[in-house]
């Protein structure tokens, strides 16, 4: 298994039988199973995450 790719805001992971999958970064399949990284990639740059990613917080704070 290789090391998961972030796409989006998703995460492209590879399963143990070789299918590839579309995670949200909690861990969630979000689309899959794809034969190939590539498919899974493509997929991923066109969803859209239901919520915005939380802003970090730094020292600026308004």
């Amino acid at each position: 298994m290789s090391v998961a790719k972030s796409v989006n805001g998703f995460l492209i992971n590879q399963a143990k039988d070789g299918q590839w999958w579309v995670d949200s970064a909690s861990g969630e399949n979000i689309a899959g199973p794809f034969p190939t990284e590539a498919l899974a990639i493509e997929v991923a740059s066109v969803l859209e995450l239901e919520h915005p990613a939380p802003k970090r917080r730094g020292k600026d704070k308004s």
